[in-house]
Order: C-alpha cells, then sequence, then structure tokens
C-alpha cells in the first residue's frame, strides 16, 4: 500500500530485472526404483487347462530377474524413442503367439512339437510361450543384436524355467524349440518351425489400438511412425480358406507401408505364409481414398 510522503509507484522499466524470484519449474515426475518399477510387471494368458503352460507362467511371474529384463527392455527403448518393449509387449506377444497357434491347430496344422517330437499341442504352447516372454530380453543389453543377446540372457533361464515343468530330455528339447524361435523373430531370422513363425508373427502384430505411436507422439516423422499411427485395431480368427484370417483396421493409407514393410517381412519365409490371410482396411473419411483394402500377397 503506498502511504502519504512515499515516493510515488512506478512500473519497473522494460528490460529491467525483476526482484521477485522465478517460479520454480515444475517438478519431473520421480522415476520409480527398479524394485518398484517390477512389482506390477506380471503376464497373463489363457491357459486352457494347460498344467505347464500354468506352471511356466508361475515360474516367470516369480522370477524378478525376468521382469528387471522386462523393464530394462522398456528402458532401452525410451532412450531410442521406440515402440514400447515393456513386459506389456510381452503379454501382447504372449497373447497373440498362443491365439495364432490354437487357430492353426485347429486348422490341421501340426506344430514341430508333435511332427518332430512325437510330443502334444499343448507342449507347443509352451514352446511359443516361452519364446514370446524372453525373445526381446537381449534389449536389456543393446538394441543391435538384440534377438542373439536374448539367446545369451535365455539359455541358463530357460532351464531354471522349466524345471520341475518337464524331466530330461524333453526340458532339453522344448528349451532349444523356444531358443529357436528366439532367434527366428529377428528381420532374417528364418524360423523353420510353426512355434518359431507364430513367436514372429505375433511380435509384429503389437500394432492395435495404437500401440505403435509412441514415436510419433514424440515427434518422430517419418514413414515408419506416421504408418504405425495409422493402425487402429488388429482383428485375429479361424478363416474360411486358410487356418488364420488377420484383419487389421486403419484410419489411414499410410498403415500399409506397416502391413507390408513390417508384418509381411515377418510372415513370408516361415512355416506360416501359406497359412495366414492378411486383409487391412481403411476407415473413415479423413483422407482422400487411394485405395479401401489391402491383401498381403506371400511373396
Amino acid at each position: 500500500m503506498h502511504a502519504p510522503g512515499d515516493p510515488p509507484e512506478t512500473e519497473p522499466e522494460a528490460g529491467a530485472e525483476s526482484e521477485t524470484e522465478p517460479a520454480p519449474a515444475p517438478e519431473q515426475p520421480r522415476r520409480k526404483p527398479p524394485r518398484e518399477a517390477i512389482a506390477e510387471a506380471r503376464v497373463r494368458a489363457p491357459t486352457r487347462g494347460n498344467r505347464r503352460l500354468e506352471r511356466l507362467l508361475e515360474a516367470v511371474n516369480a522370477d524378478p530377474q525376468v521382469r528387471a529384463w522386462w523393464y530394462m527392455n522398456q528402458l532401452t527403448s525410451e532412450r531410442l524413442r521406440m515402440s514400447d518393449h515393456s513386459w506389456v509387449h510381452v503379454q501382447v506377444v504372449l497373447n497373440v503367439a498362443l491365439r495364432l497357434l490354437r487357430l492353426l491347430v485347429k486348422g490341421g496344422v501340426e506344430p514341430a512339437m508333435v511332427a518332430d517330437h512325437g510330443m502334444r499341442d499343448r507342449d507347443a504352447e509352451v514352446v511359443v510361450a516361452a519364446g514370446s516372454l524372453l525373445h526381446d530380453v537381449g534389449m536389456s543389453i543393446h538394441r543391435a543384436d538384440h534377438e542373439a543377446f536374448s539367446l545369451f540372457l535365455a539359455a541358463r533361464k530357460l532351464d531354471e524355467l522349466l524345471d520341475g515343468v518337464y524331466d530330461e530330455p524333453e526340458r532339453t528339447v522344448v528349451a532349444s524349440e523356444a531358443m529357436h524361435a528366439i532367434i527366428g523373430h529377428r528381420r532374417r531370422g528364418e524360423p523353420y518351425t510353426v512355434e518359431a513363425g507364430v513367436v514372429r508373427v505375433a511380435d509384429a502384430l503389437d500394432m492395435a489400438q495404437g500401440r505403435s505411436r509412441i514415436p510419433f507422439e514424440a515427434g518422430e516423422l517419418g514413414i515408419h511412425s506416421l504408418s504405425a499411427a495409422a493402425i487402429d485395431e488388429v482383428v485375429i480368427s479361424a478363416g474360411e480358406e486358410r487356418p488364420v484370417r488377420i484383419e487389421i483396421r486403419m484410419n489411414n493409407s499410410a498403415g500399409i507401408f506397416q502391413v507390408d514393410d513390417l508384418l509381411g517381412t515377418k510372415l513370408r519365409g516361415t512355416p506360416l505364409a501359406d497359412k495366414v490371410e492378411v486383409v487391412a482396411e481403411i476407415e473413415g473419411e479423413t483422407e482422400k481414398r487411394l485405395l479401401t483394402s489391402f491383401r498381403l500377397r506371400e511373396s
């Protein structure tokens, strides 16, 4: 308040420094320490009474080292401004892979565990689950050659996770087939088995509901991020002419690049190539239409 006799109040000259302290910058949200960060990491999938699969999932969810690898996977992806590679990605791949395998088996396709080892379809589910759960753990070390690093980490861990699930020699057979699925998910992985092909394709199908939008929203504008952001939904069902039909619903035709370059590359050259039908549909009126649908070719 201005009292009589005080000098008149004046506005500070332009450019003059204010005596008031600048407002503090808003605090960045504190990152959780590793022990807290991995606490919520639990994967779930319908086991349909497969006791061996149930025991594998129980062992993984109880293993702090596996969950720490998933935590580090996500940290690496954030450093590189990539799409999500956390335990959520692992759960998506796990569930998609099991659905693909079960549809293939229902359609009369024999997985390697049956055709090559005289075991059961349910053992193939364990192979697919193990491969899905550990396929990216090498990203905890580095993105480059992460598939090979995943093998390095998974070799010992699979023996631990499958202890009590299988005796020898079946445990080694299941672990070996799971590791084949892990190395086979890389771009030129050349998977030989149905199980490995399933993991490879399931990894590429983690694109629904904006799951791949992170690079786009972070300002990484390019054909990869624009195409990923165009994918709205992925629907996997039994096909009429082939065991599996994959429908990809897009809001923009830019999504064709994601379908052809990512999914197409992962599907071609696998035992699944002639057993899966892929159709992409463009919905909405947000662009000048160049096409309304796209069908992935086998070669």
